[in-house]
């Protein structure tokens, strides 16, 4: 299940990727049960597209060695096309593998190019950890992978070229979806973590309450008597308030 926004949406549509994108960092928190805190990895946007950027994080921040590849192909207003891969080079491989690996990627760059690409760029076209990624052109048709996905390559088939004679096994599929996980109990518990009397305040100002989710534009809406009722169910399950919080608050700091 995927979800996601775009923080700028009036840009108009032949702003190209870089500056759309424009300076800023990426930052990828992950989380483990096992972990005993979060890790959080940061580095810089230098190039403003996808693949690069993310390779650099992958080989800065996290210190592993991949071959990653990602491009879009959008008509209008519409995405026609979007996809890419990450091939990650594993403690304890084989120089013969990594070369195997080498060969089969140059063999996918030169389908591409059969296909109508150009497959621009050093190496073999793709973002990795020790070569020049393909540079930007004008044309995203002829990028890896999106040209393969538009002459009707399928993902697994290009998994199949990348890791010709490795017996690969496929492991799973899936299909991603659009779907948001925005509910009204995420509004309720949010108003719970102000203090009441704000929150009271807001409600004798206004007739209606509506809050709009930034990732599928879904607007909740409620009455302040429907906001009354649902804020005090949630705080009798035990979900608390921005006072009770703020008195736990003084009564732990007093000596």
């Amino acid at each position: 299940d995927l979800r996601g926004y775009v923080g700028t949406p009036m840009l108009g549509n032949d702003l190209p990727l870089t500056d759309a994108v424009g300076k800023g960092m990426v930052q990828i928190v992950k989380n483990h049960p096992d972990w005993p805190r979060p890790y959080n990895g940061i580095t810089a946007i230098r190039h403003g597209d996808i693949d690069r950027d993310i390779g650099i994080y992958l080989a800065e921040s996290e210190q592993r060695s991949c071959a990653l590849a990602a491009a879009t192909v959008v008509g209008g207003i519409l995405c026609r096309a979007a996809g890419g891969y990450l091939i990650e080079q594993l403690p304890g491989v084989s120089p013969d593998v990594v070369a195997r690996v080498e060969q089969n990627l140059a063999v996918l760059v030169e389908r591409n190019n059969q296909s109508g690409g150009d497959g621009d760029g050093d190496g073999d076209g793709t973002t990795t950890t020790t070569t020049t990624s393909e540079e930007d052109n004008n044309n995203s048709n002829n990028k890896i992978p999106t040209n393969l996905l538009l002459q009707g390559v399928t993902p697994l088939e290009m998994a199949e070229i990348i890791l010709d004679g490795l017996d690969m096994q496929p492991l799973q599929q899936i299909e991603p979806q659009l779907k948001c996980d925005c509910t009204e109990d995420r509004l309720v518990r949010a108003l719970c973590l102000l203090p009441r009397h704000e929150v009271e305040e807001i409600l004798e100002k206004e007739e209606e309450l509506s809050a709009r989710c930034h990732f599928c534009s879904k607007t909740w809406r409620m009455s302040p008597d429907e906001v009354r009722q649902k804020m005090d169910v949630f705080q009798e399950r035990g979900g608390g308030g921005g006072d009770a919080g703020q008195a736990e608050k003084e009564d732990d700091s007093a000596p």
